[in-house]
């Protein structure tokens, strides 16, 4: 199975693909989609939406697996970051990919075992499970590839139950 991670943001989405087994998994290609503050709202989630296809295109993930959204202070930021999530929710469902979304706790607890894990815990276990040299910057690029390996851990679960799938 390859599972397509995601940070969502606005200015930084990270993504990682990672290629998993289940037992066993495999960083395939990470990174992050940057978009210039000063440029539109309209441009950027183009750009990101851009991005996103073409991650599908090239590394055709059977499963891309989304962090949902958690703001609790600047709603004008959370607008914005939610509108260009939306766009990454459309460009898996519209290549056709199943979809599943996890919450930050979700994503902890699957990663590190903890659900109130700090980032460093996150970020140290995603460097060791995937037996990479050193933790990928900027976060939002280990955060991806933690939602990638939530997805792996949890897709035999999530099959099993029917749950998950958006």
């Amino acid at each position: 199975m390859r599972i397509l991670g995601i940070d969502p943001g606005l200015a930084i989405v990270g993504y990682g693909i990672i290629a998993s087994n289940g037992q066993r998994h495999s960083p395939v290609a990470y990174g992050a989609i940057l978009t210039p503050a000063k440029t539109s709202l309209p441009s950027r989630i183009s750009t990101i939406y851009q991005g996103i296809c073409e991650l599908i295109e090239t590394y055709k993930p059977t499963a891309v697996a989304i962090e949902e959204l958690f703001f609790n202070t600047n709603t004008t930021t959370a607008f914005a970051v939610a509108q260009a999530r939306g766009v990454m929710l459309l460009a898996a469902v519209n290549a056709g990919v199943a979809l599943y979304e996890y919450t930050p706790l979700q994503v902890k607890q699957a990663v590190v075992g903890y659900g109130r894990a700090e980032k460093a815990q996150v970020q140290q276990m995603v460097k060791m499970l995937l037996n990479l040299q050193e933790i990928p910057k900027p976060d939002d690029v280990a955060d991806a590839l933690a939602v990638a390996l939530c997805h792996a851990h949890s897709a035999k679960m999530n099959d099993y139950l029917g749950i998950g799938k958006v």
